[in-house]
């Protein structure tokens, strides 16, 4: 086992963290996944890997999962962040409770799963983190004040991250996804007018741009938001 590479990926149970269980598991990786519903695990298992239930809000949590990889394994070479849906609504209706709730699902989930795999990736020699973001935080979309407001921090915190770490071997990046869907087929054409590739990505795409991202074929890439939109977003 110990001559396989291993992905451990946060909030696995479904969408595009699902994808991503099946894409490094095909790739040859053995796979630790995570999530509340216990679908993660159950998917990781009959991918032949290993798996918990639990949440990225809950430090004790992602410490079981990397001990649980780690322990079985004997290494990490990347850690998949994804994370639920936080609060909707209009940037002064949300409460004090909602932009708490976002920024743990969206920026402290990945600053705690840094300090918690960082020491594993030092004392093997390397290793790299890919976070799920969204490429709306570039054109922030008044329709998820929250996730845009606190994966704009994400962007600043790769960037701090990537800079001290990359001599070390340890790189982290971010992925922006647009309108990703499991079967792009179901969704109708009046919701992809605005992408200029006209449909909306399937997951399985998305996860292999993770897998991209993770992999050594990237091996000189840190600190970026890498847009996955189909051309939506227009900023330079």
């Amino acid at each position: 086992m110990a001559d396989s590479k291993v992905a451990v990926i946060i909030g696995g149970g479904s969408g595009i963290g699902a994808a991503c269980v099946r894409e490094f598991a095909a790739r040859g990786y053995k796979v630790a996944a995570m999530s509340p519903s216990g679908r993660g695990a159950a998917l990781a298992r009959e991918l032949g890997g290993v798996g918990l239930d639990g949440t990225n809000r809950n430090v004790a949590d992602l410490q079981a999962i990397t001990d649980l990889a780690w322990s079985t394994y004997g290494r990490i070479d990347t850690v998949v962040n994804g994370s639920g849906h936080a609060a909707r609504g209009k940037v002064l209706e949300l409460t004090d409770e909602d932009w708490a709730e976002g920024m743990e699902l969206y920026l402290l989930n990945v600053i705690r799963m840094a300090r918690i795999v960082t020491p594993l990736f030092l004392q093997q020699g390397g290793g790299t983190i890919v976070n799920i973001s969204t490429a709306t935080i570039f054109e922030p979309s008044p329709l998820y004040p929250v996730s845009v407001t606190f994966r704009a921090g994400l962007a600043s915190f790769a960037k701090l991250y990537a800079t001290e770490y990359a001599p070390h071997g340890i790189r982290m990046n971010n992925v922006l996804p647009g309108f990703t869907k499991e079967d792009p087929a179901t969704v109708p054409g009046e919701f992809t007018q605005g992408i200029p590739m006209g449909r909306a990505q399937s997951t399985a795409e998305l996860a292999r741009v993770v897998y991209f991202l993770a992999s050594d074929e990237s091996s000189f890439v840190t600190g970026q938001n890498l847009r996955a939109d189909g051309g939506a977003t227009r900023s330079v």
